[in-house]
């Protein structure tokens, strides 16, 4: 089969997307990758596994009646180029406007759900009255656009049923469920344990991440562990929820933070981490802390959809609630104070994520349900 991938970053094609297209090339298809923000490096990781890419424009944030317009006819197109027999989706605009454009030219498409925001939680919704209507516009939109699907892949349960309750999936039968994205276990294989009180966290600078909270947590840490390091990598955000780069500066200056940016390659700075920590308002599946799983670090995350399903409680580390920095440094400061647990806590880590998220063993459900 020819099967046209549709994503809205390029370098998510290669960084969680690469070995499901590997697989499907090893199977005998043909796979067309299609994303923004392409560079020459991304295109020819993608030909060197024997993908097809292209570079095809959408704007990620909010609602451009005519720009997704023509983001779907661009689709269109794209599809009566290369006559693909399949096109599998992932994020919200993919999801939408690709669904609606294969329908237009006849062929099957499958949408994978990788997070809900406060769109598609009714709790969440904002008070300000241009958001909620923008938010109601994409609900009707994801409603119509999955009665248009062969199959939904979730990556959660706490997803699949907010998107059956806000009505954006009449027919659950379609669904399919995985453990996230998966990570590669040989990519991240276990590294020595740290015994030095350093803790990461690795994100875009979000609110809805929890970098406030983070900060906030090393900023009660410090007084009572001055010689505690709170490590902080991902770039900065121009969108709403964006973090300001003056708070950020502000903690640089204090010492609160240790800001080390975007990295290309996270795996020398888990390396160098004594607990990795997330306090994430709501994930798809947190592919971040799959990555210090498999590197045999103990988690502290949120007790959040998606956040919650990487962390057996007192096993491979401990949930927090969400917006709480109080109790995100509580059990922070639990592994300064009983230093045994990095050790016993990381190898659960390594064993929960061999057995539950290894990629391979995620694209194979994804396949199936894929009908490939």
């Amino acid at each position: 089969m020819k099967i046209l991938i549709l994503a809205s970053y390029a370098p998510s094609l290669v960084n969680f997307r690469g070995p499901l297209i590997e697989t499907l090339i090893d199977m005998g298809h043909t796979v067309i990758a299609a994303a923004p923000d392409f560079t020459e490096p991304l295109h020819e990781d993608l030909r060197s596994i024997g993908a097809i890419s292209h570079e095809i424009a959408v704007s990620r944030n909010g609602i451009s009646v005519l720009g997704d317009i023509r983001y779907c006819l661009n689709i269109y197109r794209l599809i009566h180029e290369h006559q693909p027999d399949l096109l599998f989706s992932y994020t919200i605009k993919p999801n939408i406007w690709g669904a609606f454009a294969a329908a237009m030219a006849g062929i099957a498409s499958i949408s994978m759900v990788t997070g809900l925001g406060a769109a598609f939680t009714v709790s969440d919704a904002p008070q300000n009255a241009k958001k909620r209507l923008a938010f109601s516009i994409a609900r009707r939109l994801y409603r119509w656009s999955s009665s248009l699907n062969k199959c939904l892949i979730f990556q959660n349960p706490d997803d699949l049923q907010d998107f059956i309750d806000v009505g954006c999936l009449r027919d659950p039968s379609k669904a399919t469920l995985v453990h996230g994205s998966g990570v590669d276990l040989s990519h991240f294989s276990p590294a020595p344990s740290v015994r030095k009180p350093v803790f990461l966290m690795i994100a875009r600078l979000l609110r809805n991440k929890g970098v406030l909270e983070y900060a906030a947590a090393a900023e009660i840490l410090r007084v009572r562990h001055p010689d505690a390091c709170f490590r902080l990598i991902g770039p900065l955000d121009p969108g709403i929820d964006g973090i300001d780069s003056a708070d950020l500066q502000a903690w640089v200056a204090a010492g609160t933070i240790d800001y080390a940016g975007a990295v290309e390659d996270v795996r020398p700075h888990l390396a160098d981490a004594m607990v990795y920590v997330l306090p994430s308002y709501r994930e798809g599946t947190p592919r971040s802390v799959l990555e210090a799983m498999a590197t045999g670090r103990a988690i502290i995350t949120t007790d959040a959809p998606g956040c919650r399903e990487t962390v057996q409680e007192g096993v491979n580390g401990f949930l927090v609630p969400v917006r709480d920095s109080v109790a995100l440094a509580a059990a922070m400061e639990k592994f300064i104070i009983e230093p045994e647990l990095i050790d016993r806590m990381g190898t659960q880590s390594r064993r929960i994520v061999t057995e539950k998220y290894d990629v391979h063993k995620v694209n194979a459900v994804m396949i199936d349900a894929m009908g490939l």
